[in-house]
């Protein structure tokens, strides 16, 4: 199921439509939810989602409304088996931002934070910044579902560290990506590990991808929480898509 939380109605078409566009493509079911403050408004809102989804004719689309916040979306992405979230960002402010991006902390699914400034989604090409961790890894599996569905071309854009880490990562990818055939590039990034997803929004412009694909932060260090990690920068700051993963904790062992 493509999950799709939606904040304020009015502005939610260009988010809806992506969102469709990308369940049929995934061959998966939709969902609409919305929060609202009070359990009075739950029919309310429901009423609402209805005339708008009817309008964009997406009236196969189910429709969650709870009376919650949005601390509760693992719970609800878990329930319904939710394989993909999109979160609407009507205003793309440091608060907003890092709000969604804590509710998100303990999903299990990757998640994209879709501002209202967006443009319809464009799958024809995607952005793979990789660095030199493990869990980069991770985001393969995403980009290979877009270049099996969507029929996505694949940018990787290599760090370029002293070590090997990051460019075993890349081929370990390519191996992934050469079973299905995919259209991929791969170009060495000006920057390091630290910073490649950071690069990666400018050349995803150049490029003309419509998404990115980043790691988000395995923990919070006190920078993190204090200037917001460094996904909440390429969020804040890229003019496209940012679909995020979590790392998967019981994915990696500790090593000497």
């Amino acid at each position: 199921m493509i999950l799709v939380q939606i904040q304020q109605i009015n502005t939610a078409k260009v988010l809806l439509k992506s969102a469709s566009t990308l369940a049929t493509q995934l061959l998966k079911s939709f969902c609409v939810l919305s929060f609202v403050e009070l359990e009075e408004m739950v029919t309310e809102r429901e009423n609402e989602l209805k005339n708008l989804l009817s309008e964009l004719n997406l009236t196969e689309t189910s429709i969650l409304v709870r009376n919650s916040k949005m601390y509760v979306l693992s719970e609800i992405c878990e329930e319904h088996e939710a394989s993909f979230l999109f979160i609407q960002l009507p205003v793309s402010n440091s608060k907003s931002i890092r709000g969604s991006l804590n509710a998100c902390r303990d999903l299990r699914i990757p998640y994209v934070l879709y501002k209202d400034t967006f443009a319809e989604m464009n799958l024809q090409k995607c952005m793979l910044p990789i660095g030199f961790l493990e869990e980069e890894l991770e985001k393969a599996q995403f980009a290979s579902a877009f270049g099996r569905f969507c029929g996505s071309e694949i940018y990787m854009l290599l760090a370029n560290d002293y070590g090997s880490k990051a460019a075993t990562n890349a081929e370990k990818m390519k191996i992934l990506f050469d079973n299905f055939n995919f259209r991929y590039t791969i170009k060495k990034a000006k920057k390091d590990s630290f910073k490649v997803e950071a690069e990666s929004i400018q050349v995803a412009d150049d490029e003309h991808a419509g998404i990115i694909i980043v790691s988000a932060s395995r923990d919070y260090g006190l920078d993190d929480i204090i200037f917001g990690p460094k996904e909440y920068h390429v969020v804040n700051k890229s003019p496209i898509p940012v679909l995020l993963v979590n790392p998967r904790g019981d994915l990696y062992a500790l090593c000497d």
